[in-house]
C-alpha cells in the first residue's frame, strides 16, 4: 500500500530479521499513522538528494524485532517514527547525512551509522531536537556531529 509517492507501508515495515526469526512486525494504527509522517519526510529527503531513489534498510520495528536487532527500548523505530536508509546514487552515507544536516529539514535525530543514515521525527506535540550524531560501529559510542 502506497503511503506516499515513492514509499509503501510494506517497505517501511519490512524486516529481514523478522522474516528470518519468524517474528511478527505489523504496525498498529498509531505506528501506521507515524509511518505516513516518516514517508512524507523521506519524500523531502528524496527531493533534497536530487529525486534519487532511496533504499530503506529499516522502518517500523515491533518490540520483538527491535530486541532481536539489539535496538534500544526507546527506539523511535518501534513507534514508526524512524527510518534507516541509503541513497547510493547520491553518494556515501556521509554525503547523505551532510546534505541533510546542511539543509533546512527539521528532524529529531540524524545518525550516521555504519552503512546507512538513521533519521527520526519527534512524537506529535514534541519539539524536534535536530540532533546529529555519528556511530561508526555497533560497539562504538555516539559522537556529536557528522564525522566521516
Amino acid at each position: 500500500m502506497k503511503i506516499s509517492e515513492h514509499f509503501t507501508l510494506e517497505e517501511l515495515s519490512f524486516s529481514e530479521t523478522a522474516s528470518r526469526c519468524g517474528l511478527e512486525n505489523i504496525p498498529n494504527a498509531v505506528a501506521t499513522a507515524n509511518l505516513e509522517r516518516i514517508a512524507a519526510f523521506m519524500e523531502k529527503i528524496r527531493t533534497l538528494l536530487g529525486n534519487r531513489p532511496i533504499v530503506v534498510h529499516s522502518g517500523y520495528r515491533s518490540p520483538q524485532v527491535n530486541k532481536a536487532v539489539g535496538g534500544v527500548v526507546t527506539s523511535a523505530h518501534c513507534q514508526g517514527l524512524a527510518c534507516d536508509f541509503a541513497c547510493p546514487t547520491f553518494g556515501t552515507p556521509v554525503d547523505v547525512a551532510l546534505a541533510i544536516v546542511r539543509s533546512e529539514l527539521v528532524y529529531d535525530q540524524l545518525i550516521l551509522e555504519d552503512g546507512w543514515v538513521h533519521v527520526s521525527l519527534p512524537e506529535d506535540g514534541l519539539v524536534s531536537r535536530r540532533e546529529s550524531l555519528t556511530k561508526t560501529s555497533k560497539e562504538a559510542t555516539y559522537k556529536a556531529g557528522i564525522k566521516s
